[in-house]
């Protein structure tokens, strides 16, 4: 017989019954029974339930141990009376009576649970993640990741994408996010930068004539933790050559739609996904609709622009007026059938406006053709008449404001938009669809944006990317009205993926860095080897990057990426159970030509404190 085991612990059925097994694994709970002990033994693949009967030698033994310590029983299998059957349990027909038993690893008491959730808070899960990681609901999300990556590899090859690894010690790049640095003891006062993608990599092996690119790529971004984003964190990364926009969806869309369809029913129930091919809405659109360019199109919600309303001359509302003398716009969102609803329910909404840093949340609601709320005595009749036309309101809905300048205006009628559309769904109206997944892509992104600190123009998006219009549209457009050939997918308010068709022409690549201010001095050093590669016959090329922590975040319904990772840090970036980041050593830090410069601490207190500080 084997020295751990004959079968798993989620293995043995009625079919078992009669034969003798050894299994291994941790305690996982352990109850008396009028001297009948029972003990249930876990593995990653299950669990089984085993006996040590009334008058064994055993029982005083094995109640000493502390659950998730490591044994193996060996004992004979009997099937469970009808009366216990435990249908919840892949083994529930049957239970191992144990004759022998070997401590192989004994447990200390443990800091938290494992066999239940206890509320113990997540910086105390993370420094003791191994224990962590032995809860059933890590194991699913964890067996989950790993079963989507292998999926996704399975549908890159079968599309005939030869798989790289591109280097992890780099050069920086303007991706639009901070770099971790790391210093080179060979190269004194020089920096390495980790990935913040492998973009300049992909392009580059499509100048080298590979076809189709993949990789399952480690990236890397110094910015503040939040629930959706990671210091580190891992995504399909694609790049093709000779394809259009349209060749990257088509082939990317049924990699994606696949891999919801094979996954949707990670917790027991079938999600519908969004069929191929996914809805396309240009960035201005989505902005206007959503107030955001990664909608929830769950949200069966729009924004739609009422400024002209409040520019009639018979509209007396100067507190929309004077906005919009000053350039500013007026959005409405439609709330059908809440005219039920009571004033405090408009209250609510409004009070919730005033923490978000606006005035208020101002509505009219219709009863009949007639108008009543706070904003209605100052909307006549015929400009009521033209709001109802314009946001298709009917007798019972209401309809709210916002007004600002368009960029202000558009991000807070997203945020009320969804506010909205969930306190709808909390008082018993239709609210957010539930049981989906709503992709779409986003197209038609502004080439650049205006910084609004320093009044310069810059890169929107990726800085890669090929303007619609090619040179011409450089030369003769105004900046901030060319569009480029990027791309985001969008699923149930996540952004999912962002692509872009490549410029492949350093012609083109040096004016449009021009215009973003940087000089050829500056691209020559900072990518002087993605400009040589261009002057040496470059493919028109494109390609996408799905964020696989996200996707997997989603399929397992998980509020938190940290949920569907092994190893991770918390929000504050900290390892707690590696201790990292970790102070270096003199010796390190001389080995760098490395000095340390450190803030001065913050002091609190008095005058006294101050000085003796």
């Amino acid at each position: 017989m084997h020295a751990y085991r004959t079968h798993k612990c989620g293995d043995l059925r009625k079919d078992n019954v009669g034969e003798t097994v050894k299994l291994s694994g941790w305690i996982h709970k352990k109850r008396d029974h009028g001297g009948v002990l029972f003990v249930d033994l876990r593995d990653t693949y299950g669990l089984t339930q085993c006996v040590v009967d009334e008058g064994s030698p055993l029982i005083d033994t094995i109640d000493k141990w502390h659950s998730e310590s490591v044994i193996t029983i060996t004992g004979h299998v009997k099937a469970r009376a009808d009366e216990t059957v435990n249908t919840k349990l892949a083994t529930g027909d049957i239970e191992v009576y144990i004759d022998e038993v070997v401590m192989q690893s004994e447990a200390d008491v443990i800091p938290f649970q494992v066999a239940e959730d206890d509320g113990t808070g997540e910086d105390h899960r993370l420094k003791y993640r191994y224990l962590d990681l032995r809860r059933e609901k890590m194991q699913k999300n964890i067996r989950l990741r790993n079963n989507v990556i292998r999926s996704i590899r399975e549908r890159m090859y079968a599309q005939d994408f030869q798989e790289f690894q591109t280097p992890i010690l780099t050069a920086s790049s303007p991706e639009g996010a901070r770099d971790y640095l790391v210093p080179s003891r060979l190269h004194p006062g020089k920096f390495y930068a980790l990935p913040q993608a492998p973009q300049q990599f992909k392009q580059l092996l499509m100048m080298s004539g590979f076809d189709k690119y993949f990789q399952i790529a480690p990236c890397f971004r110094d910015e503040d933790g939040r629930a959706d984003r990671l210091a580190e964190f891992y995504q399909l990364d694609v790049e093709m050559s000779f394809v259009t926009q349209d060749d990257v969806f088509n082939t990317l869309e049924p990699v994606i739609n696949g891999i919801f369809e094979e996954f949707s029913d990670f917790k027991g129930k079938k999600q519908s996904v969004t069929p191929t091919p996914f809805p396309r809405i240009p960035y201005r659109d989505v902005m206007l609709k959503y107030g955001s360019d990664k909608p929830d199109l769950r949200n069966p919600l729009e924004i739609v622009d009422v400024t002209a309303v409040f520019e009639r001359d018979d509209v007396e509302f100067n507190a929309f007026k004077n906005v919009i003398k000053k350039g500013g716009v007026v959005r409405a969102i439609k709330a059908p059938g809440v005219g039920g609803q009571p004033r405090s329910f408009f209250d609510k909404l409004n009070s919730w406006a005033q923490g978000e840093g606006a005035p208020g949340l101002g509505y009219i609601l219709f009863e009949g053709n007639e108008g009543k709320g706070p904003i209605a005595k100052f909307v006549p009749s015929e400009a009521q008449a033209q709001l109802r036309e314009i946001a298709g309101l009917e007798s019972g809905d209401a309809v709210f404001f916002i007004c600002n300048l368009e960029k202000k205006a558009a991000h807070m009628a997203g945020l009320a938009r969804d506010k909205i559309c969930d306190d709808m769904g909390a008082n018993g109206l239709p609210g957010r669809e539930t049981g989906c997944y709503k992709f779409c892509w986003i197209v038609d992104y502004p080439m650049y944006e205006l910084d609004e600190k320093t009044a310069k123009i810059d890169f929107s998006h990726n800085p890669f990317s090929m303007p619609q219009g090619g040179l011409e549209a450089l030369n003769t457009e105004d900046p901030l009205e060319v569009m480029a050939d990027q791309y985001d997918c969008v699923c149930n308010g996540f952004e999912l993926a962002s692509g872009a068709i490549r410029n492949h022409q350093p012609e083109i690549m040096e004016k449009a860095f021009g215009i973003a201010g940087y000089g050829k001095d500056t691209l020559e050093k900072e990518f002087g080897g993605m400009l040589n590669a261009m002057r040496y016959g470059a493919p028109p090329h494109g390609g996408i990057a799905y964020g696989i922590d996200r996707m997997v975040m989603l399929l397992a319904d998980e509020p938190n990426l940290r949920e569907v990772y092994a190893f991770v840090m918390n929000g504050q970036y900290e390892d707690l159970m590696m201790n990292a980041p970790s102070e270096a050593t003199p010796d390190q830090l001389k080995d760098l030509s490395l000095k340390l410069n450190l803030p001065k601490p913050k002091v609190e207190g008095g005058e006294e404190e101050k000085k003796r500080a």
